[in-house]
C-alpha cells in the first residue's frame, strides 16, 4: 500500500517505522531538514520537504495515488486542512490526529465536513488507559477486547506466587474453572508463547487473557486483591491530565494535581471544580511531601518530560504507593523502568501507532476477515488482535487440534452467539465468531494468516 505520513515528530517516526517493517510504499513529509535526515537514514522511505497542508508538498509525495494518508503534526489545523486537500487530490483514506480537547467536542462534524475517515486523540486514548488501571490496581497493563468482555492484562510474577517452579500443567486444577487462558510471557527480553510445560519463574513478565471476573478471581489466588482506589495523584497538567482527570471525576475518584505553569493551573480549576490543583514543581520531593503524597492510592506521572516522569515515579515507590503509573515515549526507557519495577509505562505515541496499524491493516485485508483491534505486547514483540471470521476463512468447523498453525500463534479466545470460550483442541472456528489471537513475530493481516499449509501444498505439488 502507498501511504503518506505528514509529519515526522514522535509519532509520525513511530508510524513511519512500524508501515516500512511491513512492506508498505512510505512517503514522510515534513519543513525540518534534521528530522527528514533522520528518517531517511534510519527507514525504508521517501522524504519530501515542504508543508504537508501544500497542495505542491502533497502532489510531489503522489496524493493522488496514495491509499493512506496520516497527517500527525503538532498542529490540530494543520493535520485537518491537509486531510482536506489530501482527498480533494484523490486520496482514498484520510486519518487526522486531533488533540485540542476543544475539537474533540465536535469530531462528528469534523469529519464529515473535511473528509477525514478517521480521528487520532492519542491523549485521549491515553487517558482512557491510564482509567483502566486504575479501575484494576494489580495488573501492569490492560488491552480490551470485544467491547471490554475480554481483557489481556499482564503481571509481573513475585517470589511467594503459587505459580512459581511448576508447569503450568500443575496448576490445571486449581485454574480450570477460572474463563482466562496464560497468552504470552517475557523472560529476560524474550517472548515465549507458554503451553503446559512452561514454568513460570521471579521476574517474568506473564500475559493472561479471559473475561475479567475470571482475571478478578485469578488476581485474589494470588493475593493481589488490592482495595478499590480513592485518590489519585497527577503530576503535569497537560492534555493527558485534563481528559484523565475528568474521567475520573466521574468515576467518583478523588483528584490531586500538581502543575507548574499558573496559566494552565488556572485552566484546570476552572474545567475541574471538584479536582485540587496546585500550582508547583512536581519534581519537588519538599512539595510532594507537604501534599501527602504517600496518603494516595495511586500516583501517576503526566509530564512533558519522560526523565522527569521516571524520577518522580521512583520516589512514589519509595514512598510506598502500591500504584505507580509514568508515562514515557522513549521505547529505550521502558526496559529501564520496568527493571527497576515499574511496570505500568504508558506510551501515548504507541498507543496511536496501534490504532493506525489497526486500521491499516484492515484496508490492506479489506476483503477478508474484520480486524477490530490489535495491540501491541511485550515491548513490541508480539501482538493480540481481534478478527470476525466470515465466509473467506478457511477451516471453518474444524477442530483446533486438527488444524496445522504457525509457530508463535495462539487462538486465545473465541466468542461464538456472544458466549465467550477460552478454546481446546476440540473448539474451531464458525462463520461470524470472534477470534483473538496472539501472535509472535507475525504480521497478520487476516484469520487465514495463522495456518501453515506449508506440507499441504508441497504434497499437493507432489
Amino acid at each position: 500500500m502507498k501511504i503518506i505520513i505528514v509529519g515526522d515528530g514522535k509519532v509520525g517516526f513511530t508510524l513511519a517505522e512500524h508501515l516500512s517493517q511491513e512492506k508498505h510504499d512510505i512517503t514522510v513529509i515534513d519543513t525540518n531538514d534534521d528530522a527528514l535526515k533522520r528518517a531517511s537514514e534510519a527507514l525504508d522511505v521517501m522524504c519530501v520537504k515542504g508543508n504537508g497542508a501544500s497542495i505542491s508538498a502533497l502532489r510531489e509525495s503522489g496524493v493522488d495515488t496514495a491509499d493512506v494518508i496520516i497527517a500527525a503534526t503538532s498542529m490540530d489545523e494543520v493535520n485537518m486542512v491537509c486531510c482536506l486537500t489530501a482527498k480533494r487530490l484523490g486520496a482514498k483514506y484520510t486519518i487526522a490526529r486531533v488533540r485540542n480537547v476543544e475539537y474533540a467536542l465536535e469530531l462528528s462534524t469534523l469529519k464529515k465536513e473535511l473528509g477525514i475517515d478517521l480521528v487520532i486523540n492519542p491523549e485521549n486514548a491515553t487517558a482512557v488507559e491510564i482509567a483502566r488501571l486504575l479501575r484494576f490496581p494489580p495488573a501492569a497493563n490492560i488491552e480490551t477486547f470485544y467491547r471490554g468482555r475480554v481483557e489481556l492484562i499482564s503481571f509481573r510474577v513475585q517470589e511467594d506466587d503459587f505459580l512459581v517452579g511448576h508447569p503450568l500443567s500443575a496448576q490445571a486444577h486449581r485454574l480450570q474453572e477460572l474463563p482466562m487462558l496464560f497468552c504470552a510471557a517475557e523472560r529476560e527480553g524474550e517472548v515465549i508463547i507458554p503451553d503446559g510445560s512452561f514454568v513460570p519463574q521471579v521476574g517474568d513478565r506473564l500475559y493472561i487473557i479471559g473475561q475479567p471476573v475470571g482475571l478478578n478471581a485469578f488476581f485474589k489466588m494470588l493475593g493481589r486483591y488490592a482495595p478499590k482506589i480513592k485518590d489519585v495523584f497527577l503530576v503535569g497538567g497537560g492534555r493527558i491530565t485534563h481528559y484523565l482527570a475528568a474521567i475520573l471525576e466521574n468515576l467518583g475518584m478523588r483528584v490531586k494535581i500538581v502543575e507548574k505553569q499558573m496559566e494552565r493551573c488556572r485552566h484546570l480549576s476552572e474545567v475541574l471544580p471538584r479536582t485540587t490543583v496546585i500550582c508547583g514543581d512536581g519534581t519537588d520531593e519538599e512539595l510532594l511531601e507537604s501534599e501527602n503524597i504517600a496518603n494516595a492510592d495511586a500516583f501517576i506521572a503526566l509530564t512533558d518530560r519522560d526523565e522527569d516522569n521516571l524520577i518522580i515515579s521512583l520516589y512514589a515507590m519509595q514512598q510506598g504507593l502500591s500504584k505507580v503509573i509514568v508515562k514515557s515515549n522513549r521505547q529505550n526507557y521502558v526496559g529501564i523502568a520496568q527493571a527497576v519495577g515499574l511496570d505500568s509505562v504508558i506510551s501515548p505515541k504507541l498507543i496511536t501507532a496501534n490504532q493506525i496499524l489497526q486500521v491499516v491493516r484492515g484496508i490492506k485485508n479489506s476483503k477478508g476477515s474484520v480486524m477490530n483491534a490489535l495491540y501491541k505486547i511485550a515491548n513490541g514483540s508480539a501482538e493480540a488482535m481481534e478478527f470476525v471470521a466470515n465466509e473467506t476463512t478457511r477451516h471453518l468447523g474444524v477442530a483446533l487440534k486438527d488444524l496445522r498453525l504457525k509457530r508463535g500463534i495462539l487462538v486465545a479466545v473465541l466468542v461464538h452467539q456472544s458466549r465467550i470460550i477460552i478454546p481446546d483442541g476440540s473448539s474451531s472456528i464458525q462463520n461470524g465468531d470472534t477470534v483473538i489471537i496472539v501472535s509472535r513475530n507475525q504480521h497478520i493481516l487476516d484469520i487465514n494468516d495463522i495456518y501453515d499449509e506449508s506440507l499441504l501444498d508441497m504434497g499437493a505439488r507432489s
